[in-house]
C-alpha cells in the first residue's frame, strides 16, 4: 500500500492551515460535527428519492472519548465516502465535496450544507498526530484513509458494517502550553458542542457517567454510562415567534448572555433578500455594569446555518447600538477557509446596515406607542445616541435625531426635538436650550428668568456629551440651537432693546471702566438684555461655551480652550444705582465694585473664584464703608 502524497499544496500548505489559519484550536470539533452533519443533510435528502439511501436507525452524530488509547472519535450515519471520494475530498487540500455537492443541488435551494469537507477537515491535526477515516457508502465496501499530516497518506479497503463515516483522532501529547488531553474529557467536549454546534439539526450524542443509588441502599452509589443527546438542534430563533412564549424569550436572554434581569425588549425577526438572515437581538432592562468600561466587549454573535462562526460581531452594530445584545444567523455568508472570518466585508456591511435599520425601527415604534417603555430605555442608553450624534461630526444626526429626548420646562418632563419645534411660538426661530449639573441649578441660572417668565420652552441639558451633540447637530428641522447663556440670543422686544441701548449709551464710561479694571478677564461689561431680577451674569460668545470650559478643563493634561466671557450688569437692580454713585463720588472702588461683580458672576456659573481670600477682604472693605 504506497504512501500518496497530498495533490495540490505541499507541507508548507499544510502546516500554514494548521497553525496559522485557525487561530483557536477548539475549532477542530466544531468543523468535524460540520461536516457530518453535511453528510447526514446528504443522505436525508437522497433518501427522498432513492430508497437505498433510508437508514433503519435516526441519523445522528456520535462523538467517542478514550482515554486508554487518547483517541476522540467522530462517527456519522451520513452518506459516507468511496476510495475516489476519499481520495478527492481529503487527497486535495481545499477540495470542497459539500461545495460541489451543493452546486449540483442548485434546482433545490432548501439543501442546507454547513461546511466544505476537505477544508475544515485538516484543522483535527491542530489537535492529532496521526487521523483516521474509516467510510462507507451504501453502494460500496469500506475504505480507511490515514494520514500522519505533510508526510502524505494512504487508502486502503477496511472492514466497516454501516454506511457513514468515522474519524478517529489520536492526540498528541500535551505540552507546557497546551493538554490536547483535555479534548478527553466529556465536560469539556459538552462544553464545546454546546458552544458551536448545539443548533446542528441532528443528534450529538455521547456516553458520559452519571451516578445513582444502588439497589436496595439508602447510601450507597454505582457509576453507570448513559448515552446523552449534547445539543438543543432546534434554535429558539429558527421558530415560529408566535410559538415562543415571553418566558422562553427571557430564560434564553439570561442563560445566553448572563444577565440576572428579563430584557426590556425582544426583536425577533427574519428578512429575506440580498442578504438573508435570522435575528434575536435584546435591549437589556439596566445597564451592564461595564458597559462604560475598557472590559465591556459590543457585538452580536454570529452563525451560519445554526453553526456559531463569531462572538462580539463589532462590524453588526453601530456604537451607539452596542447596548444591544444578541445574534444574527444566516445561509448566505461566504466563510473562507477557515470559517472563522468572512471571505467578502460587503456582506457583513450590508448585514450590518439591515440589522441597524431594524432596530432603529424598533426603537421609533417604541417611542411613538410606548412612550413609558422608551423612557425607561432612554434613561438608561440615551446618552449611547448622543454619542452617536457626536461621533464622525455629525454623520449620524438624520439616523438617531428623532429618537433623541430632553427634559424640558414645558412641564417639566421628557420631549423629541419634533414635539419641541412643532410648539414654538409665532415668530420663534431658535431652539433654546440651557446647560448645567441637574435641573435645580439650571431652573437659578439668572439668564433663564424672561425665557420662563415669557413662556418660552428651553431644554435642560444635565449631561456632558448634551452640548457637543447640540453642536454637532447644528440644527433640527433649519431651527438652530441657541444657548440661553450665549450673548446673542434675545427675545427682548424692539422696545426693550431700545431702552436697553439707551441705558448702555449713558452709562458708557462707567462701563467702560468696569472692563478696563477687569484687566482683559472679560471681554466687556455691558446692560444685560437677559436679566429680570438678578444683579448680574456671564455669558459667552459664539464658540465655546462655559459648560464646555468647565467639562473641558477637567480632563487630564488639557490645555483646554476658554469661553470669551462678557459682565452683563442688570440696569433695573439696585446694586447697579450704588455703583453709578460710587462712580460718581469715589471712582477708585470701581475697581473693587467691578471685581466683586466678577467674582460673583463667576460663583453663579460654577466657576472657583480667583483669589478667595481677595474676595473676602474685598467684601469686608465695602461694609466697613457702608458702616
Amino acid at each position: 500500500m504506497a504512501k500518496k502524497q497530498f495533490k495540490t499544496e505541499s507541507k508548507r500548505l499544510l502546516d500554514l492551515m494548521v497553525n496559522s489559519i485557525y487561530t483557536n484550536r477548539e475549532i477542530f470539533l466544531r468543523e468535524l460535527i460540520s461536516n457530518a452533519s453535511d453528510a447526514l443533510d446528504k443522505r436525508h435528502y437522497m433518501s427522498l428519492t432513492d430508497d437505498k439511501y433510508r437508514c433503519s436507525e435516526p441519523l445522528t452524530i456520535q462523538i467517542i472519548p478514550n482515554r486508554e488509547d487518547r483517541t476522540l472519535t467522530i462517527e456519522d450515519n451520513g452518506i459516507g465516502m468511496n476510495r475516489e471520494e476519499l481520495e478527492e475530498n481529503l487527497g486535495t487540500i481545499a477540495h470542497s465535496g459539500s461545495e460541489l455537492f451543493k452546486a449540483s443541488l442548485q434546482e433545490n435551494p432548501e439543501v442546507d450544507i454547513i461546511g466544505q469537507f476537505g477544508v475544515g477537515f485538516y484543522s483535527s491535526f491542530m489537535a492529532a498526530r496521526k487521523v483516521e477515516v474509516y467510510s462507507r457508502t451504501v453502494d460500496d465496501g469500506g475504505y480507511l484513509w490515514t494520514s500522519e499530516g505533510q508526510d502524505g497518506y494512504t487508502i486502503s479497503e477496511c472492514e466497516k458494517e454501516k454506511t457513514g463515516t468515522r474519524i478517529t483522532l489520536y492526540l498528541r501529547e500535551d505540552t507546557d502550553d497546551i493538554k490536547y488531553s483535555d479534548y478527553l474529557d466529556t465536560y469539556k467536549l459538552e462544553a464545546l458542542v454546546k458552544k458551536y454546534s448545539d443548533y446542528i439539526r441532528y443528534p450529538i450524542q455521547m456516553m458520559v457517567e452519571k451516578q445513582r443509588l444502588k439497589e436496595g441502599s439508602e447510601d450507597e452509589y454505582e457509576t453507570y454510562q448513559e448515552l446523552k443527546t449534547l445539543n438543543s438542534m432546534v434554535p429558539l430563533w429558527r421558530r415560529n415567534k408566535k410559538d415562543i412564549t415571553e418566558q422562553e424569550y427571557n430564560d434564553f436572554y439570561r442563560s445566553k448572555f448572563a444577565d440576572w434581569e428579563a430584557p426590556a425588549k425582544v426583536i425577533h425577526y427574519s428578512l429575506e433578500g440580498n442578504v438573508s438572515y435570522r435575528a434575536l437581538l435584546f435591549i437589556p432592562s439596566k445597564v451592564p455594569y461595564n458597559f462604560y468600561s475598557k472590559d465591556f466587549e459590543a457585538g452580536l454573535q454570529l452563525y451560519s446555518k445554526g453553526v456559531f462562526i463569531k462572538d462580539h460581531a463589532k462590524e453588526l452594530l453601530p456604537d451607539y447600538f452596542y447596548f444591544v445584545k444578541g445574534l444574527v444567523d444566516s445561509d448566505d455568508f461566504s466563510l473562507n477557509i477557515s470559517r472563522e472570518i468572512l471571505q467578502q466585508d460587503s456582506q457583513l456591511q450590508a448585514l450590518g446596515k439591515s440589522v441597524t435599520k431594524k432596530i432603529k425601527s424598533t426603537l421609533v415604534t417604541m417611542l411613538t406607542k410606548e412612550r413609558e417603555e422608551y423612557e425607561k430605555f432612554y434613561k438608561n442608553f440615551g446618552s449611547s445616541l448622543k454619542y452617536g450624534v457626536y461621533q464622525d461630526f455629525g454623520i449620524n444626526k438624520k439616523e438617531l435625531e428623532d429618537l433623541l429626548l430632553f427634559y424640558s420646562s414645558k412641564d417639566e418632563k421628557y420631549v423629541t426635538l419634533k414635539e419641541y419645534v412643532e410648539r414654538m411660538k409665532e415668530g420663534q426661530k431658535e431652539i433654546y436650550y440651557c446647560t448645567g449639573k441637574n435641573i435645580s441649578q439650571i431652573k437659578s441660572v439668572p439668564q433663564m428668568e424672561q425665557f420662563l417668565e415669557k413662556g418660552y420652552e428651553v431644554l435642560y441639558l444635565t449631561e456632558d456629551i448634551d452640548e457637543f451633540a447640540l453642536m454637532m447637530m447644528r440644527d433640527y428641522q433649519e431651527k438652530p440651537f441657541k444657548s440661553v447663556q450665549q450673548a446673542d440670543v434675545s427675545i427682548q422686544s424692539e422696545e426693550e432693546k431700545k431702552q436697553k441701548e439707551e441705558v448702555q449709551k449713558a452709562n458708557e464710561s462707567l462701563l467702560k471702566k468696569m472692563g478696563e479694571s477687569l484687566g482683559g478677564k472679560v471681554k466687556e461689561v455691558r446692560i444685560s438684555s437677559h436679566l429680570k431680577k438678578n444683579p448680574v451674569c456671564l455669558v459667552s460668545e459664539e464658540g465655546i461655551s462655559m459648560e464646555m470650559e468647565k467639562y473641558l478643563s477637567q480632563l487630564p493634561n488639557s490645555d483646554s480652550p476658554k469661553a470669551t466671557k462678557i459682565l452683563e450688569i442688570n440696569a433695573d437692580h439696585e446694586i447697579f444705582e450704588v455703583i453709578k454713585k460710587a462712580y460718581e463720588n469715589h471712582p477708585e472702588d470701581i475697581d473693587s465694585y467691578a471685581d466683586l461683580l466678577y467674582q460673583q458672576a463667576l460663583l453663579i456659573e460654577g466657576f472657583p473664584i480667583d483669589d478667595p481670600v481677595k474676595f473676602s477682604n474685598q467684601i469686608c472693605d465695602l461694609m466697613k464703608k457702608a458702616g
